[in-house]
């Protein structure tokens, strides 16, 4: 079930942050453009973005962000994805789409099923659900197990529960802090994982 599934290593910051995934081979990448301890400048984005193997996409998690900077980081091609993890709306994603040709993951943080219902319909082309921003804690995955649209499983997946996660077949599996040791990505975590989402 695995083998076609996508991976995305997020809130790189480092250059050898680069180096990791480089090696592990994901499918996407994330750069943090909102408040974090993972948080990078436009500057920083684009150099670890030339670094980058080119078979890996890169991904910009923004949080209420002004449209026109998201744009100006789209049109400079530092990522190929805008990732929304805040307040945002069908209409600011509207609005978006008129300024920047990226394609838009659109980031919900899982309560209850009723979230689920209420963005079934979504102009983003991609959910993601996630137990909010950076919590590094799961969500009662039982009320997506039924959803019909590709998704990114997000939050608080690692190596304890990576088996559950690939259970649930999403289009992608989406690991941040999972992969982390104090605060910074490992190495041997991140070869570790791809390989067993890969062989999942």
């Amino acid at each position: 079930m695995g083998e076609n599934m996508k991976i995305k290593i997020c809130g790189l910051f480092r250059e050898e942050d680069i180096d990791f995934v480089n090696e592990a081979k994901p499918d996407y990448i994330g750069f943090v453009f909102a408040k974090s301890h993972r948080q990078v400048s436009k500057e920083t984005a684009k150099k670890l973005k030339n670094k980058l193997d080119k078979n890996i996409l890169s991904v910009g998690v923004f949080v209420n962000e002004d449209i026109n900077k998201i744009a100006e980081i789209c049109d400079e091609n530092i990522i190929d994805f805008v990732q929304l993890h805040g307040d945002e709306d069908d209409k600011y994603i509207n609005e978006l789409k008129k300024v920047c040709s990226k394609k838009i993951i659109k980031a919900i943080k899982v309560k209850s099923g009723e979230e689920i219902v209420r963005w079934r319909n979504s102009q983003a082309d991609l959910l993601m659900f996630d137990s909010g921003m950076g919590s590094g804690k799961t969500f009662d995955w039982n009320v997506i197990k039924d959803f019909i649209r590709p998704y990114f499983l997000a939050g608080g997946i690692d190596e304890n529960n990576i088996e559950q996660a690939i259970k649930l077949n999403p289009y992608c599996i989406d690991i941040s802090s999972g992969v982390e040791t104090n605060k910074v990505k490992d190495k041997n975590k991140i070869l570790n994982i791809v390989r067993r989402i890969k062989n999942g």
